[in-house]
């Protein structure tokens, strides 16, 4: 399934109101890991009150510990300090990395933005090396504005 066919979908999920923002979220996760071979850890984290951490959101995959992650720690830390998206070809090769799974191979974080605050990020684990493109990014960066609206 394409990125433009997942769209209406993601659109659909962000729309239903029936639904608690929470239950929303979940349901964007099981669609992306469901509709995208290589995503294969899909979650959100988002900034954990006033405090310089993210906190565990929603996510589908394999359970992990990392439930809190102090800013600038792992790949999600650095994108809470840096507001920017961060595409890591291969985990190994990074210094500052928090190894969920010895099966992830690389990842990917997409920040979250209302207006203007990095609020949190929508973070992918892929066990296939190097698979992460910039149509990738573009789509994520989609989902990640529609989740704003609904935050």
């Amino acid at each position: 399934m394409t990125f433009e066919t997942l769209k209406p979908q993601v659109e659909a999920i962000i729309l239903n109101t029936t639904t608690t923002v929470d239950e929303r979220l979940l349901s964007i996760c099981k669609l992306l890991e469901n509709h995208i071979d290589y995503y294969n850890w899909v979650g959100f984290y988002f900034k954990n009150g006033n405090k310089n951490e993210l906190k565990l959101g929603p996510y589908v995959g394999e359970p992990t510990d990392h439930t809190i992650i102090p800013f600038g720690k792992g790949i999600c830390g650095q994108v809470a300090i840096s507001n920017e998206n961060f595409v890591v070809p291969d985990v190994a090769s990074q210094d500052n990395y928090i190894a969920c799974s010895i099966t992830v191979k690389a990842e990917i974080v997409i920040p979250i933005f209302i207006n203007g605050e990095n609020i949190g990020q929508i973070d992918i684990d892929s066990n296939t090396p190097d698979p992460f493109t910039s149509e990738d990014e573009r789509f994520l960066e989609f989902v990640c504005k529609k989740i704003a609206e609904i935050l």
